[in-house]
């Protein structure tokens, strides 16, 4: 595989090396959002931004 190319994640919306993070479908997650996103607490402010952002991989591709 190519790790040169760049794909945009999808939680925070930068450009990345497809090597540093994660493929969900066809949905790029990078590494460091992966990192938080697993840290983070039902209860804090930033989880619904996560569901949010994640419910999108699924709202595009059966639109």
């Amino acid at each position: 595989m190519n790790d040169n190319r760049e794909l945009h994640c999808i939680i925070c919306g930068q450009h990345k090396a497809e090597g540093e993070g994660i493929r969900i479908v066809s949905e790029f997650i990078c590494t460091d959002c992966e990192n938080e996103m697993v840290r983070t607490d039902v209860k804090d402010a930033k989880y619904p931004f996560f569901i949010h952002q994640m419910k999108q991989i699924f709202i595009e591709k059966n639109a």
